[in-house]
């Protein structure tokens, strides 16, 4: 596959300037379909850190959530070693190679009013560095109204944002220092009360359809809105991606997934737990 021609020098500047963007058609119905099996498996076999969340007892959906499968659900183990993913965000990421991290199924089903709160990924992880790509892969329609958002650029304020718990939205415990250098010099911040001030910021959503993907960074600030169709859910799979510069970091409470590879910190993220996709052997 020609990954220049798929993704472009200008998606690449685009990418690294606003920390999100969509790429159109970018996998076929294969693709498609082999996904849109897995997270139904997934969804009828869940795992220990599968999740369901709802707004109260009047809201009719629900959020569900489930991660770290990839080694039991054999099709999002073929998407993330056959799927042409890895080069792509490789090339994204401006990385010569694409370590595999984790995948996470998010689930909106219809009439659901939770919204997913103002967050950013990385301060969740034991991950230093700042090549790191997420791809957020519908399979079904999105309405730009369900759709993910995102604050253009937000990825390069050089801020970092304490996680918040989705359930209650209030921000993770401090459990301990951390003891890497990077983590010395971080000083976490609340999340910005963004939806009080929205003029303040440039958010980025898109209608979306299967075979569409948004690429973002894991520093990227992004939330999203309930899904308020009645008839149909909001499927959605993330793979998430580590490029050349990411290292295992400590952070100051329990990170997710609970997963370390044996790693100390300082050691380059790619290992068997998050085994080297591209390029391949």
């Amino acid at each position: 596959m020609d990954i220049a021609g798929l993704i472009p020098d200008e998606k690449v500047r685009q990418f690294q300037e606003d920390g999100a963007i969509c790429l159109r058609r970018v996998f076929d119905q294969r693709w498609v379909d082999e996904v849109t099996t897995g997270v139904e498996r997934n969804i009828a076999e869940p795992s220990d850190y599968a999740g369901t969340l709802k707004a109260g007892d009047d809201d009719q959906g629900g959020f569900f959530d489930d991660y770290y499968n990839w080694r039991r659900i054999p099709e999002y183990a073929a998407f993330v070693h056959e799927a042409p993913v890895a080069p792509m965000v490789a090339r994204l990421m401006q990385s010569e190679t694409a370590a595999f991290y984790h995948e996470h199924l998010l689930v909106k089903w219809p009439g659901t009013s939770k919204r997913t709160p103002w967050h950013h990924d990385q301060p969740y992880y034991p991950v230093d560095g700042h090549q790191t790509c997420s791809i957020w892969m519908p399979v079904d329609p999105v309405a730009q109204s369900a759709c993910v958002q995102f604050v253009r650029g937000s990825h390069n304020w050089g801020r970092w944002f304490v996680p918040r718990k989705f359930a209650s939205e209030s921000n993770y415990t401090l459990d301990e220092p951390g003891s890497t250098p990077m983590m010395k010099e971080i000083r976490f911040e609340d999340v910005p009360p963004i939806d009080e001030h929205p003029e303040q910021y440039d958010i980025l959503s898109w209608d979306m359809e299967p075979g569409d993907v948004i690429a973002f960074h894991m520093q990227a600030l992004h939330g999203a809105a309930g899904n308020q169709s009645l008839t149909h859910a909001r499927r959605v799979l993330v793979t998430r991606w580590l490029g050349d510069d990411t290292r295992f970091a400590t952070r100051p409470w329990e990170i997710s997934p609970k997963v370390t590879g044996g790693l100390k910190p300082g050691d380059p993220m790619a290992c068997d737990e998050f085994p080297l996709i591209w390029p391949g052997s």
